[in-house]
C-alpha cells in the first residue's frame, strides 16, 4: 500500500468525517473531505482520490447520486466506492450496490473495519496481474487483467472493480458452476456479512451492462449458483 494514495471521505457529519479520516490517516493514508454531494464531486475532480468512502443520506446532494455520476462518465466508472449509511436495512445495501458501489457499511461502523475494507478493496484494485496473466478471453468475451477492462468483441464494457472481479472467477472456470459462497469468497476479501443477495445484485448489474450488446455471459443455475455461458 502506498502513502500517496488518496481516499475522499464525504459525509454531513463533522465527526464522523473527522473519525474516519484519522483513522485512515493512521493506516497510512492520504485524505480529503466533502461535506455534501455537490461538494464532493468537485473535490473529486481535483483530488482525482483512488477510493471514496461516500455517506448516502446528505443534503444537497446525495450520495446515490454521487455514485450515478461517478459511474456514468468513462473517467470516473473503474473508481471503487464504499458507501456508508446510517440506513442497515438489506434493501438499502443491496440498492447502493445495485448502483456500483463496491461495498457497504452501515452506521454505526468500527474505524478498524472501514480501513479493513478500504484496504482490502484497493488491494484488489492494485493488483498487478502477472505477463501471462495480462488477458482472459471465452468466446467473444476478453478481459484485460492489467486495465480492468472487459470487452465484447472490441466494445468496451464498463464495470465496477467488483463486477469485474465475479467476472474474472467466472471466465477463470468457463462452463464450472461456481456457487454465491465461491464468488464471495474471491470478489470481497471481507465476504463474511456479505449476502447471496449482494452477489446476486452485482450480477445482474453486470447482465444489465452487457445486454445493451445484445449479450448475456452469465447463465445462472437456481438454487445453486453461476457459470459463463459460451459467448457465442
Amino acid at each position: 500500500m502506498s502513502a500517496m494514495e488518496k481516499i475522499l471521505v464525504v459525509d454531513d457529519d463533522p465527526h464522523i468525517r473527522e473519525v474516519v479520516c484519522f483513522a485512515l490517516q493512521k493506516a497510512g493514508y492520504a485524505t480529503v473531505s466533502a461535506e455534501n454531494g455537490k461538494q464532493a464531486l468537485d473535490c473529486f475532480g481535483r483530488e482525482r482520490p483512488a477510493l471514496v468512502v461516500l455517506d448516502i443520506l446528505m443534503p444537497e446532494m446525495d450520495g446515490t447520486e454521487v455514485c450515478r455520476r461517478l459511474r456514468a462518465a468513462p473517467a470516473t466508472a473503474h473508481t471503487p466506492i464504499l458507501f456508508v449509511s446510517s440506513k442497515d436495512d438489506e434493501v438499502d445495501r443491496i440498492v447502493g450496490l445495485e448502483l456500483g458501489g463496491d461495498d457497504y457499511v452501515a452506521k454505526p461502523f468500527s474505524p478498524r473495519e472501514l480501513v479493513a475494507r478500504v484496504r482490502a478493496i484497493l488491494r484488489r484494485a492494485t493488483h498487478v496481474p502477472t505477463q501471462a496473466q495480462q488477458a482472459l478471453s471465452h468466446g467473444r468475451l476478453r478481459l484485460d487483467l492489467d486495465r480492468y477492462e472487459a470487452y465484447w468483441d472490441d466494445k468496451l464494457v464498463v464495470l465496477t472493480l467488483t463486477e469485474f472481479g465475479i467476472l474474472r472467477t467466472l471466465i477463470e472456470r468457463p462452463g464450472k458452476v461456481c456457487s454465491r459462497d465461491h464468488l464471495m469468497n474471491t470478489a470481497y476479501e471481507l465476504h463474511k456479512i456479505v449476502s447471496d443477495r449482494t452477489i446476486d445484485s452485482h450480477v445482474r448489474r453486470v447482465r444489465a451492462k452487457f445486454s445493451a450488446l445484445g449479450a448475456d455471459p452469465v447463465e445462472t443455475l437456481h438454487g445453486v449458483g453461476y457459470r459463463l455461458g459460451p459467448c457465442e
